[in-house]
């Protein structure tokens, strides 16, 4: 069978930024809908954020592209030009190597559930806008390539 099923689909909670950049990303709750359904070439994610979640700390990839729809609710998207509020059937794209980083807030007072795609390029790396944090390899590192100490998922 090819449906996925979303109660037994991989999810993840949390994240695995190490401190202090956790914080806000903590409730977020991911289903792995991609490696449901065996998908290596490109991720897709369910993405619920409770109110005050963040999806991600600001940031934006060297190869890979991305894309959010929002099913439901409402989420600020926070870019280095301003700060737009997308809400249920809105969308959102960032190419590959724009150095403008971005993130989904969720400022209001229900749920909101994001529809998330991106490309899964071999050599990635996330670079985050405004903190000393990049992502290279599913590890996190200070921009002078330093690692940060490993951490258990937090949420």
């Amino acid at each position: 069978m090819k449906k996925i099923d979303l109660k037994t689909a991989p999810s993840t909670r949390g994240t695995l930024y190490p401190a202090p950049f956790d914080e806000p990303c903590r409730k977020r709750h991911r289903i792995r809908l991609g490696d449901a359904a065996g998908l290596d070439q490109f991720g897709v994610n369910f993405c619920r954020l409770p109110p005050g979640a963040w999806s991600s700390q600001r940031h934006w990839h060297t190869l890979e592209d991305e894309f959010v729809f929002v099913v439901e609710g409402e989420v600020v998207l926070v870019t280095d030009a301003d700060e737009e509020t997308l809400k249920a059937g809105d969308c959102a794209g960032f190419k590959a190597g724009d150095t403008d980083g971005h993130c989904l807030q969720n400022r209001s007072q229900e749920d909101a559930l994001i529809l998330e795609v991106g490309s899964r390029r071999p050599g990635e790396v996330a670079h985050y806008s405004d903190i000393d944090m990049q992502a290279k390899g599913g590890d996190y590192l200070h921009r002078d390539g330093t690692p940060y100490p490993k951490t258990e998922r937090k949420g």
